[in-house]
């Protein structure tokens, strides 16, 4: 079992910075596939960015190509979401996934954006992006 632990949300102007992290626990964190999801009120949960084990490929919602960036810190079991030039329209809770099952990577390049690819949800963090 895998327990994601999602932090560094809060409120934050227009054009302003945070970064999220998740802490997982597990002993084969740098084989886990990582992503980043995100849940506006009255939406549906969308993708926002992944990474993929090993080689550290990363992919992107086209809404924050250019100003988020997914990372990892292997030794710290730590995925973080690095988000700048936050917009309102950012305004959601951020929920951290990983899946420990080793699709190949020519599946997960098309299947990263699912969420039905997942093992495992953290509880989210609210991030408000004010106008």
């Amino acid at each position: 079992q895998v327990q994601l632990v999602e932090s560094g949300g809060g409120l934050v102007q227009a054009g302003g910075s945070l970064r999220l992290s998740c802490a997982a626990s597990g002993r084969t964190f740098s084989s886990y596939a990582m992503g980043w999801f995100r849940q506006a009120p009255g939406k549906e949960r969308e993708f926002v960015a992944a990474m993929i084990r090993g080689d550290s490929t990363t992919y992107y919602a086209d809404s924050v190509k250019g100003r988020f960036t997914i990372s990892r810190d292997n030794a710290k079991s730590t995925v973080y979401l690095q988000m700048n030039s936050l917009k309102p329209e950012d305004t959601a809770v951020y929920y951290c996934t990983a899946t420990a099952t080793l699709y190949p990577s020519t599946y997960y390049s098309r299947t990263y954006s699912s969420p039905g690819i997942y093992d495992y949800w953290g509880q989210g963090t609210q991030v408000t992006v004010s106008s």
